[in-house]
């Protein structure tokens, strides 16, 4: 067993190196410049997330494709995942994360055009698309297609369910004092009770309840950015610094320099927004849209909301809280959860209270929408024969969670989330020129409809 989670281990550091975060990072500053910035048209996409296009073909609304994307890539990566990236790559971290998020808008409006473009449609009127189809279809790389629905049926039983699951017990158990087998069960029981619906339920579920929690959270963390105002400038200070140089600041903050930083908060940014890792793309395939740039355009908005606002307020929450108050040993702390957690309760009434129901309605929303997300990836491998198999597996997995030990289960979804991401990045790279060609088609003139038929496949 040693072995074995050694070798995990060092997988996971040789995906991680420093080829993969540089290929992340390339394909988000390649794709700004072969999009000409197409971070320019975030009003407009986020106007368009708004707008519903109920006679073009697809499943669900716009709006509802992007609240079920928000819904799994605004989980504990926006609380705990922040807290991780500072307690090992310093405040500097939070810089490179956002940084992340900014270029990553281009990448995500890439990935999602490209699902879109490539998408197919079942004999029962069920739309089918992501990264697979875009490798099969549009670069007949079907091979490279099924290696990435394989990672990402695997990732979802992980990342998308055990870790999350875990969090929501971990947390209901320290602060509410409720058994984590019961919190187990309860989430089991729920999560049957929408992912049995498929895509129309979990959507109409995530419509209600995204807004509401990202809104809680945001106005929540602006209460605490309040409070925290005479140390507010300075934490902006700091993280910028400790982003590029080695040094130390108030409450035992510290940072290792750029290399760290960057190790860190590229990894937490992709973690949080899943830009580039390919999941987003899944779900933006069964929307309801008269042409691929307008879905991508909602996509991208996605980015937006999770990185560039949730996390940098999670950021500048934690900063600013852990140099305010000196208590926090950062000097003992390694674990992302225990810096969140300290922090947060430096904050009296508000703060323990926006950190449960953050990580409570966070983690249950990726739950749902990582289900559909590897249930897609599964129906791709073995047809829609699996789909029953899935959710009946998805389900225990959310019962179990709360009572494994899930620090190698972490290891292996971070791990999932690279190899994922490889091939995803292959093909937003390899078909870049079909991303400009339709965005100089269809940019200028959004209301323009798609002539490119969807195919009816047996599945």
């Amino acid at each position: 067993m040693d072995a074995i989670v050694q070798f995990i281990n060092v997988t996971n550091q040789w995906v991680w190196a420093w080829p993969t975060m540089l290929l992340l990072l390339g394909t988000h500053l390649f794709m700004t410049v072969r999009t000409r910035g197409i971070q320019r048209k975030l009003l407009t996409a986020i106007r368009l997330s708004v707008t519903k296009d109920p006679d073009a073909e697809g499943e669900v609304s716009q709006f509802a494709t992007l609240t079920t994307a928000l819904a799994s890539t605004i989980g504990t990566g926006n609380i705990i995942g922040v807290g991780t990236s500072i307690a090992l790559g310093g405040p500097g971290a939070v810089f490179w994360c956002w940084i992340t998020g900014i270029f990553g808008i281009a990448t995500k409006y890439a990935e999602s055009l490209i699902a879109v473009k490539y998408r197919v449609k079942t004999k029962d009127g069920r739309m089918q698309g992501g990264a697979m189809y875009a490798l099969e279809r549009g670069l007949h790389m079907k091979w490279l297609g099924v290696l990435f629905a394989l990672f990402g049926t695997l990732a979802s039983f992980g990342i998308g369910c055990a870790t999350q699951v875990n969090a929501i017990a971990t947390v209901c158990q320290a602060n509410l004092g409720i058994p984590e087998w019961l919190v187990g069960a309860v989430v089991a029981v729920l999560t049957a009770l929408v992912i049995f619906g498929g895509i129309q339920t979990i959507a109409n579920v995530c419509e209600k309840l995204v807004p509401f929690m990202a809104a809680f959270y945001i106005l929540g963390c602006l209460g605490i950015l309040a409070y925290n105002h005479d140390y507010l400038w300075a934490a902006v200070t700091i993280i910028l610094r400790l982003a590029f140089t080695p040094g130390a600041a108030a409450g035992g903050l510290t940072g290792g320099g750029i290399m760290l930083a960057m190790r860190y908060g590229i990894a937490r940014g992709l973690f949080s927004n899943e830009s580039g890792m390919g999941s987003a793309p899944i779900v933006a395939a069964a929307a309801q849209t008269r042409n691929p740039v307008r879905q991508a355009l909602v996509s991208a908005s996605g980015t937006f909301w999770d990185t560039v606002v949730v996390c940098l307020m999670t950021g500048l929450v934690l900063v600013s809280s852990i140099m305010k108050n000196p208590a926090i040993d950062m000097g003992s702390i390694s674990d992302g959860g225990i810096l969140t957690t300290l922090a947060f309760d430096q904050i009296p009434v508000l703060g323990p209270v926006i950190l449960v129901v953050g990580i409570i309605s966070f983690a249950f929303s990726t739950v749902l929408g990582w289900s559909y997300y590897g249930e897609r990836c599964l129906e791709y491998l073995v047809g829609s024969k699996g789909q029953f198999f899935y959710r009946v597996v998805y389900v225990a997995v959310a019962a179990i969670s709360p009572v494994v030990a899930l620090n190698l289960v972490w290891t292996v979804a971070d791990t999932l989330n690279a190899l994922m991401a490889i091939p995803n990045l292959i093909a937003v790279l390899l078909l870049s020129g079909v991303v400009v060609r339709e965005t100089n088609l269809y940019l200028q003139d959004l209301d323009k409809r798609s002539d490119d038929p969807v195919p009816v496949v047996d599945r």
